[in-house]
């Protein structure tokens, strides 16, 4: 049976891989939802006026949509279906871009309402790297010693905790 980490993991990865390839394709393309798409194009656009750095980097409203939205559909699609360390390196890259947007977000004085989606999945995936970056519990393993064909346990393990006395 799997350990409850390991359902936790498969479960947060999934969960947000999905979320990220629907808010990803909703940045591409206007298929899903019209009125979210031409949001999203609305949004860049303003992002894109409160950093005059990324006009003069030659970084359009279009091309700064498009790129993070592809970002996010190819970070979804590993954190949904690649098993192992991959995940982990689309967890992170998903981690720095929901930094990127909150920023955006602050810069162009967005209220609460229009980010906290932001907020909440940037703390899930905080959550799902460091679950998954623990490393698994091992059960500590019994130590003894053969005398005369009986197993007894070591020394130090067989002695009671310091302060405490052993009744028999």
């Amino acid at each position: 049976m799997a350990s409850p980490r390991t359902i936790t993991i498969v479960a947060l990865s999934v969960a947000l891989g999905l979320f990220f390839v629907f808010m990803g394709t909703i940045k591409l393309t206007p298929r899903l939802s019209r009125d979210a798409y031409n949001e999203m194009k609305r949004a860049y656009k303003s992002y894109v006026r409160a950093l005059p750095m990324l006009k003069k980097m030659g970084v359009s409203s279009i091309l700064l949509r498009k790129s993070i939205g592809a970002l996010e559909v190819a970070c979804g699609i590993v954190m949904t279906l690649v098993p192992g360390r991959p995940k982990d390196v689309a967890n992170f890259l998903l981690l720095l871009l929901v930094l990127a947007v909150l920023f955006f977000h602050q810069l162009v004085g967005d209220p609460l309402k229009r980010y906290a989606h932001a907020l909440v999945f940037g703390i899930l995936l905080t959550c799902r790297l460091l679950i998954a970056r623990q490393p698994e519990e091992q059960p500590p393993e019994k130590r003894s010693l053969s005398v005369n064909g009986d197993e007894q346990p070591l020394i130090h393990e067989a002695a009671p905790e310091k302060g405490k006395m052993k009744v028999s």
